[in-house]
């Protein structure tokens, strides 16, 4: 049995998006160790993945830097690194701690850390981030002599079926939610990282979405978010809404999520994990190449996803120059009249 040490520590969308690599190489390598290092921050999520054995906190740049990690990778004993998202600091640590095999992108200086390197160019975002993230895990296996023969699809998070039918029946009643109503879960957070749509932005969507069933808006919040969300919600009027404040973890977060009938976010990790789930998502994001909607496309089957961007005439980060309007009509067409559950439900039993 062999250890195998796959990095991907920044920021939890990021973590999602290695779901389809980490499975593709435990479906590989069934009877080997599987670790995973991350930040605290999504450890939780990172105990859900069913392809990992074993989760391992990165101590950060200040809790030791390369020779805290050193020590980390030497008693552990790991036979491989896959190193999804290269930083000097793990680079150094790895090649101190004397891994056989050390596989990264060709990028950065950390690179000269590596002893198994390929060149895939993610800054001209010419594809998918997971499809990056999987080239690299095929690459890595390749050095242990075999050959990828089947690739993973969604979902890549599951949880029981009852324990989702449950969780949704007791927030139903909870929140005096009609049987019928759709959840359409808002997440109008912006993780921080990526432009988001503004207030006003939010409401005209939702204020223009329409439904054969009924809807319910599901506002959902994590730390430090709960304030624009009640500012969100005070600006709607007519419609159905009830907010969820995430105060329990991201595995209580990502339960909830698993409920939504539709999740529609600007690019964030609560987006991530809804695609993992393979629930049906609507995203928004900007044009800018490091952050296109084709870069961080959600892992949801095709037909479940939806992608909104800043038009052609307008500069790459103006989210104000989207058509929420117009995306409103596009979204109920496709996710939310009587045809689209229809599909959507069946699709469950293909």
């Amino acid at each position: 049995m062999k250890k195998i040490l796959v990095v991907r520590n920044d920021k939890l969308g990021d973590f999602m998006l290695a779901w389809p690599a980490l499975a593709l190489i435990k479906s590989h390598l069934p009877n080997d160790e599987i670790h995973v290092l991350v930040p605290e921050y999504t450890r939780e999520i990172a105990d859900l993945c069913p392809s990992v054995d074993r989760v391992i906190i990165d101590p950060g740049p200040h809790g030791g830097g390369a020779a805290a990690l050193r020590t980390m990778f030497r008693d552990q004993s790991y036979h491989m690194v896959v190193t999804l998202f290269s930083t000097t600091r793990v680079g150094l640590g790895a090649w101190l701690a004397r891994i056989p095999i050390r596989v990264a992108p060709a990028t950065k200086f950390a690179q000269v850390f590596y002893n198994y390197r390929l060149v895939q160019r993610r800054s001209r975002s010419l594809k998918p981030e997971h499809e990056y993230n999987s080239e690299l895990a095929c690459f890595a296996l390749e050095q242990l002599g075999l050959r990828v023969k089947t690739f993973t699809v969604p979902p890549y998070l599951e949880f029981e079926s009852k324990e989702i039918q449950d969780l949704k029946k007791t927030f139903v009643i909870a929140n005096n939610i009609p049987d019928r109503h759709g959840l359409i879960f808002v997440h109008p957070g912006s993780g921080g990282s990526a432009p988001n749509l503004s207030l006003d932005q939010y409401r005209q969507l939702i204020q223009g979405l329409r439904s054969d069933r009924g809807l319910c808006i599901v506002f959902s919040a994590g730390p430090g978010e709960l304030d624009r969300v009640r500012q969100l919600a005070k600006g709607l009027k007519g419609i159905a809404h009830v907010i969820y404040a995430s105060v329990h973890g991201l595995a209580d977060f990502a339960r909830h999520i698993a409920c939504a009938d539709l999740f529609i976010s600007g690019s964030t990790g609560p987006l991530h994990i809804a695609g993992a789930l393979d629930r049906p998502t609507v995203g928004f994001y900007t044009r800018r190449r490091s952050a296109t909607a084709l870069r961080w496309q959600t892992l949801n089957q095709p037909e479940r996803r939806l992608a909104f961007s800043p038009p052609p005439d307008a500069a790459e980060m103006d989210m104000a120059s989207i058509d929420v309007k117009e995306a409103a009509v596009k979204i109920s067409k496709m996710f939310l009249h009587q045809q689209s559950w229809v599909s959507i439900v069946l699709q469950g039993y293909e």
